[in-house]
């Protein structure tokens, strides 16, 4: 069959970089620190609630917005975290997965020929579903060392065609979370273009350093231009559950449940009840993710500054930036040096160039030069610690 007639979008891209280090990874026996997941699993009893409802059941098709326990247990949770009183029959909605709650966000939120603002580094999925949706991406690109917002070029890429910014914090890759001064700027620009924002939060209790997450939805105004999309997977270290949920004003809500149910429908029940007996967990749970993960971001931090990476920052997420020019051959660039360390010193990483638009089909733009790459720190020590044994080994031995 000719390649015209499959959908161009989908058909112009490759596996993504995850899959791909995470094979070679594989082939080569590295330690993976490529791709984002823990390598153990969340709380016990979360899991304990999940097989007990499964054989519970029912086990039969859930309600498509999710079963009232889980959409409940979100709301209590916006009100609890962060003063956010939504009504839970209307404004919450559960998905499968956070990938999903962003499909289902982008594609109802946007018509052909609206253009949408997405800041680099981005998510790799950000841009194929914008694709998908018709719609024209315009990238703002935040630079290193602290990826401040770069405020004249947002606001240059912000026209009267402007229906969406997609605001990811914590940002993957980079670790920021943007300040409030960011995200007041943000919130005016929306307001006075009429735009609204999907805000990825997935890693809200991801945060270190004694910070908290403040979602965009609190500010004034905000309420009713943001949706906002939460992870149990995240907040859980239960990746391979896909649970993820929306918050949003009726009038989004409304429309973002219609892509939904052309897409997954619903999601697993039982894993829907233990999220939400999850979500009720007390403070000392989340206090603690969050402890356990930034003494992790230390140690794996820690070791590659001692071996010579440039660390940057990491304000919150599952994932540190390095700079690699002292170790690069030539002019080396990202790709080639995560291949070859993955091969030679048996460690993968993920090279940053994989989170531009210019390397995606369609996403136009300049690649960026500087030379860094991605480290995945929500591994356990000893992982960890043998990871940079390697490291040390091939690069300083």
């Amino acid at each position: 069959m000719p390649e015209q007639n499959l959908n161009r979008v989908f058909s112009a891209y490759g596996t993504t970089i995850f899959t791909i280090m995470s094979a070679l990874a594989a082939e080569h026996q590295a330690v993976n620190l490529g791709q984002g997941f823990p390598d153990a699993d969340g709380p016990r009893d979360i899991i304990d609630a999940a097989a007990s409802a499964l054989a519970d059941g029912p086990n039969q098709y859930p309600p498509m917005q999710g079963i009232p326990e889980l959409r409940q247990a979100v709301a209590v949770h916006n009100a609890r975290f962060y003063g956010l009183e939504v009504d839970w029959r209307t404004q919450v909605l559960v998905t499968s997965g956070a990938t999903e709650a962003l499909a289902a966000s982008i594609l109802a939120l946007l018509n052909p020929g609206d253009e949408a603002v997405l800041f680099e580094p981005v998510y790799d999925c950000y841009l194929p579903m914008v694709q998908l949706a018709g719609a024209v991406a315009r990238p703002v690109r935040l630079r290193p060392p602290a990826w401040e917002l770069p405020r004249a070029e947002l606001e240059a890429a912000c026209t009267a065609r402007t229906r969406l910014i997609v605001l990811n914090s914590p940002m993957n890759p980079t670790g920021k979370v943007f300040n409030e001064d960011e995200l007041h700027f943000i919130a005016g620009l929306a307001n006075r273009h009429d735009a609204h924002v999907v805000c990825d939060e997935v890693y809200e209790h991801l945060i270190f350093d004694g910070a908290r997450h403040a979602p965009l939805m609190t500010l004034p105004g905000m309420a009713e231009r943001c949706v906002r999309i939460g992870s149990a997977g995240k907040s859980f270290s239960l990746t391979g559950w896909k649970v993820g949920y929306i918050t949003a004003p009726e009038r989004l809500a409304q429309v973002i449940a219609k892509a939904h149910q052309f897409l997954t429908f619903t999601t697993a029940p039982n894993l829907q009840k233990a999220v939400a007996y999850g979500l009720g967990k007390e403070d000392g749970y989340f206090t603690g993710l969050a402890a356990d993960m930034q003494a992790k971001r230390d140690l794996l931090g820690e070791g590659l500054r001692r071996i010579g990476f440039d660390v940057l920052p990491s304000q919150g997420t599952y994932f540190l930036a390095a700079g690699y020019g002292k170790f690069a051959r030539g002019d080396e660039d990202d790709a080639a040096f995560c291949q070859r360390i993955t091969i030679e010193a048996g460690v993968a990483a993920v090279p940053f160039s994989a989170f531009s638009m210019a390397a995606m089909p369609g996403g136009g733009g300049e690649p960026p030069q500087e030379k860094l790459i991605r480290f995945c720190f929500c591994k356990q020590d000893h992982v960890l610690q043998e990871a940079l044994r390697r490291l040390q080994r091939y690069l300083n031995g």
